[in-house]
């Protein structure tokens, strides 16, 4: 026999993996005289990770750490094939060889019936091992397989840290860290905690699997793999208790705990969880473990989300699940948990109020019954089921009493809490339905006040709408039994139909309509008044004890006490609404440029009126302004700046001011309201005749531009601070636009929560445009909306911050309703601009609009050429009106003042004013532009306007041609001609 092999025949069973496998390479490079030697162990997905080497310094064996198993090296191909497989290396070398040796000899190694790894020797010459060598290899191999099996498992011992100590006993101090593991790529993703936990330094980490590995302990490293390999394997949960280096040289104990991801074809992706360390080593927790699994009490240990990290025989078998079936499973998932009425909701109070709490459960399955105690710890809770089955069952009847009053004090003293909470009348109701009806075993309540002379009602539980109904017509008679208990401020029992009759003779048929055959009628009473009634009513008959009846009695002043405080708050919220919508658009304009929809979501119960508000503002030339805006915090002040800030936008848009000089001047509004005002606006500014949007805004999010192929973006706009802390001049942002874009803005209350970032919340209106492009829900702006508050702010989940969504479709005005040309600086100029003005208007079949659009093209151009300067461009718009543009090159607005009847000039924008359904002025990029609006009337309507408004300028003249037109001078030039 080989003497290695008989030397190694005597190492004993026991020995860690680590020094197996360094024993088995020392000698494999011994007997073949090789250059060095490796054992990698099979990973997690393809992955052979590399366990030990012998004679091979780490620069050379770093790239042969993590080999992907489908790779044509030497060891890949031996776990691949299962045979020895020797490759001969070129003379210089090869870029896969760990050494500048010649040849590679590799062979599997298995365990537990199959291959777990392989061992690979650089040989020191190329030629191939000998049939002698290849023996030695296969048994040292053979030794190593057994040997590995014997290997000690860290749940069977505590092993001996390097420097000799035994890991400490003791209550364990935990530092929990995150961490992130790509099973594709290797790379892996620590936190600050776990850097900090394992003892690396920045600067150390490379980001990849083989930092980890460096610093796990060697005897570790075979079975925290295998773990990772099963975890991934059989889609279960990865923990592992492993051993790490400190940077002092020192081992400490380490727990490492999570779940794999797949692809949708199962392929794993990545795997992440949490690692903690643990002054605990595995003995100590695995005696435990022992002594627990054989307690006669179930015992269940969940983690922070309820879910089964431990459980023992007694609680698999009252669960009637395996451990194998429990772990992992949140405790509310399991079927029995599911049927034990109020489990949850028990337990999520005990747990959060932070202390031990008990209560017995009843399994519906088996019918046992249980005292159940739950403990809080550190990281979960423990759970200890004790069957209490005989017992119960032995004094079954004194305590069933007992503890029925104990329930119904619970239920009682939850009420007390839960209207101390109400805010609202409805709220009121569904604390009584809760936990006053299951209290006395009723299946009906009814709460009524009185408004006025009447009795309306609350609200009900447990009545059909058509008894409802009845009941309302008949609430002012002053017979029924409500009325009675109201007037004599004394409560009715009434424990059955013919007690009702003989009660309320002229109301006896209402227990049949209602089903009910026992009633208590409370009278609400607060501060001396009462108010209402609250009817307690049952299916059968049912007399109330004295007991019941005096609990009753202590119950309705406590929740007359809440309803009145509850209306209180109600016609404060109505108020507050009311307030709120008079500060928003009652309704959005019809306009040419857009068509638009909007929505106004207030917060969630219990907060006041918000400062959220949106406003679409239609200008003059086809543009139109879309504002978003948002006064931050809740309240009346917060309202009234809601409100000073939305009449200063549309005052300054009315002025047609460019963007960033109207946020300028919020800006000023903003600044005088105090240091604690902090205020966000969006403003965009649409042209539908050259289809740009120009937007600024200040602090607020940017708007959402949906094409009409359905890409989504959203614009990157300047880093402009909130209104009021903002230095201008305000960055605005010019896009050219398809038709038919869609424009959608927000305040963040739409978009950003607690539970979501902003970034997160853009993304998923960035989805759900996508999604409601695809599905064609974007063609109905109303629809939209409600598609997007819906997919944003769900119904069940109450927003802890106000909401305004404004959408609009942006429309074009197509390039043959608009005309435009240039005009000299000369008298000539106003007949050149009357010209243009007929014909234009022949071809748009606008002839009954000559003579008004001539005098006014007429009027506006003479004004020009004798006060401004050009260049002079004339302009027409054919949209739902007809506009006239003049554009000159002077930044001086024109000014109307009032002309005696003997003043020569004066009269001309007069004349604009009663000849135009309206008219402005607006700067531009190079100088300004006088506009009017006329409607599109019939030919009778513009004549006998025409000629009237010129009767109104000129009393005192015949300029009149016998046609009704105005004799004009042939120049142009009117004698009535403004300032500018």
């Amino acid at each position: 026999m080989n003497p290695r092999l008989t030397l190694l025949s005597t190492v004993a069973s026991g020995v860690p993996e680590s020094k197996v496998f360094r024993l088995a390479l020392q000698h494999a490079v011994g007997e073949l005289r090789a250059l060095g030697g490796m054992i990698h162990l099979c990973g997690p997905t393809s992955a052979l990770c590399l366990a030990s080497a012998v004679g091979l310094p780490p620069a050379l064996t770093r790239s042969w750490e993590i080999i992907d198993q489908q790779s044509p090296l030497a060891p890949a191909r031996a776990l691949h094939q299962g045979t020895a497989v020797w490759l001969p290396l070129p003379p210089s070398g090869a870029a896969d060889a760990p050494g500048p040796g010649t040849g590679l000899a590799a062979l599997p190694v298995s365990g537990g019936g199959r291959i777990v790894g392989t061992l690979t020797v650089l040989t020191g010459d190329r030629s191939e091992p000998t049939p002698e060598h290849w023996d030695f290899l296969r048994t040292l191999v053979a030794w190593a397989e057994e040997r590995m099996s014997q290997a000690p498992k860290m749940s069977e011992s505590a092993p001996t840290e390097p420097d000799g100590e035994q890991p400490r006993q003791g209550v364990p101090g935990l530092r929990v860290g995150w961490w992130d593991w790509n099973l594709q790529t290797d790379e892996l993703i620590w936190d600050a905690a776990i850097m900090e936990l394992y003892g690396s330094r920045p600067a150390d980490f490379t980001g990849k699997i083989q930092d980890w590995m460096h610093i796990l302990h060697p005897d570790d490293l075979a079975p925290t793999l295998a773990e990772a390999q099963r975890a991934i394997r059989d889609h279960s949960v990865y923990e592992a208790v492993y051993r790490v280096r400190r940077l002092d040289g020192t081992y400490g104990w380490s727990r490492a705990r999570g779940m794999p991801t797949y692809d949708e074809r199962g392929r794993p992706l990545r795997m992440v969880g949490v690692r903690w360390e643990s002054s605990e080593s595995p003995s100590a927790r695995d005696a435990l473990s022992r002594a627990l699994r054989q307690m006669s009490d179930g015992f269940l240990a969940v983690d922070a989300e309820w879910r089964i990290i431990f459980t023992n025989l007694e609680a698999e078998h009252a669960l009637g699940l395996s451990q194998e079936e429990l772990f992992g499973r949140v405790l509310w998932d399991l079927p029995a948990a599911r049927r034990i009425k109020g489990l949850e909701r028990r337990c999520q109070k005990a747990a959060a109020e932070e202390k031990p709490a008990s209560f017995d459960v009843r399994m519906p399955d088996t019918g046992r019954r249980y005292r159940l105690r739950l403990a809080p710890g550190p990281v979960g809770r423990a759970l200890y089921l004790t069957d209490v089955t005989e017992k119960l069952h032995m004094q079954e009847e004194r305590r069933a009493a007992e503890r029925a009053a104990s329930e119904r004090a619970a239920q009682i003293t939850e009420l007390t809490a839960a209207l101390a909470k109400a805010t609202t009348s409805q709220d009121v109701v569904n604390a009584v339905a809760q936990w006053v009806l299951p209290a006395f075993n009723a299946v009906g309540l009814m709460v009524q006040a009185i408004e006025g002379n009447r009795l309306l009602g609350v609200g009900a539980v447990g009545y059909a709408d058509d008894f409802l109904d009845l009941l309302n017509s008949r609430t002012t008679g002053g017979t029924s039994p409500s009325w009675k208990v109201i007037r004599s401020g004394a409560a009715a029992f009434l424990s059955s139909p013919r007690e009702y009759a003989a009660y309320s003779p002229d109301h006896a048929d209402l227990p049949d309509i209602a089903h009910k055959q026992a009633w208590a009628f409370l009278p609400l009473t607060a501060s001396g008044h009462t108010f209402g009634v609250c009817v307690v009513s049952w299916d059968r008959p049912h007399r109330l004890s004295d007991d019941e009846r005096s609990l009753l009695t202590t119950i309705s002043a406590l929740i007359a006490q809440a309803l009145e405080r509850a209306r209180l708050c109600d016609a404060e919220r109505i108020r507050s609404r009311e307030l709120q919508r008079s500060l928003l658009p009652t309704g959005l304009p019809d306009l040419p440029a857009c068509v638009t929809a909007a929505r106004y979501l207030p917060a969630g119960e219990g907060m006041d009126v918000g400062g959220d508000w949106y406003d679409v503002v239609p200008l003059s030339s086809g543009q139109v302004a879309l504002v978003v805006g948002d006064v931050m915090g809740h309240g009346l002040p917060e309202a009234a700046a809601m409100g000073r800030l939305r009449t200063a936008v549309h005052t300054l848009a009315d002025l047609e001011l460019p963007p960033d000089e109207i946020m300028g001047h919020l800006n000023d509004i903003v600044g005088d309201m105090g240091e604690e005002s902090y205020v966000t606006c969006l403003y965009v500014l649409y042209d539908s005749t050259t289809q740009v949007c120009s937007i600024t805004h200040s602090g607020h999010p940017p708007p959402a531009l949906v094409h009409p192929d359905g890409t989504v973006l959203f614009p990157k706009l300047g880093a402009n601070p909130p209104l009021g802390a903002a230095e201008p001049p305000f960055q605005t942002v010019e896009l050219t636009v398809p038709e038919g874009t869609l424009v959608v803005l927000y305040t963040d209350g739409l978009v950003e929560s607690a539970k979501r970032d902003i970034d997160a919340g853009m993304a998923d209106l960035a989805r759900l445009l996508r999604t409601a492009h695809e599905d064609g829900r974007d063609a109905d702006l109303e629809r939209l909306c409600d598609t997007l508050t819906a997919g944003l702010l769900p119904a069940e989940h109450q927003a802890a911050d106000d909401a305004a969504l404004l959408v609009a479709r942006l429309q074009a005005l197509n390039a043959d309703r608009m005309a435009s040309w240039p005009l000299t600086e000369d008298p000539k100029a106003a007949s050149l601009a009357r010209r243009h003005v007929r014909e234009q208007l022949s071809v748009w079949g606008l002839d009954d609009l000559t003579s008004t659009t001539e005098l006014l093209a007429s009027e506006l151009v003479g004004n020009v050429v004798r006060h401004a300067k050009g260049p002079v461009r004339l302009r027409l718009l054919h949209g739902a009106e007809l506009i006239c543009e003049v554009f000159d090159g002077s930044l001086t607005m024109p000014r109307m003042r009032r002309a005696a009847d003997t003043d020569e000039g004066g009269r001309g924008l007069q004349l604009i004013t009663a000849l135009s359904q309206r008219w402005g002025s607006r700067y531009t990029a190079k100088g300004k532009c006088i506009w009017t609006e006329q409607a599109l009337h019939g030919p009778d309507d513009r004549r006998n306007q025409s000629s009237d408004a010129l009767k109104l300028m000129f009393p005192n003249t015949d300029g009149f041609d016998r046609t009704g037109g105005f004799d004009v001078d042939p120049t142009g030039l009117s004698s009535g001609e403004e300032e500018q």
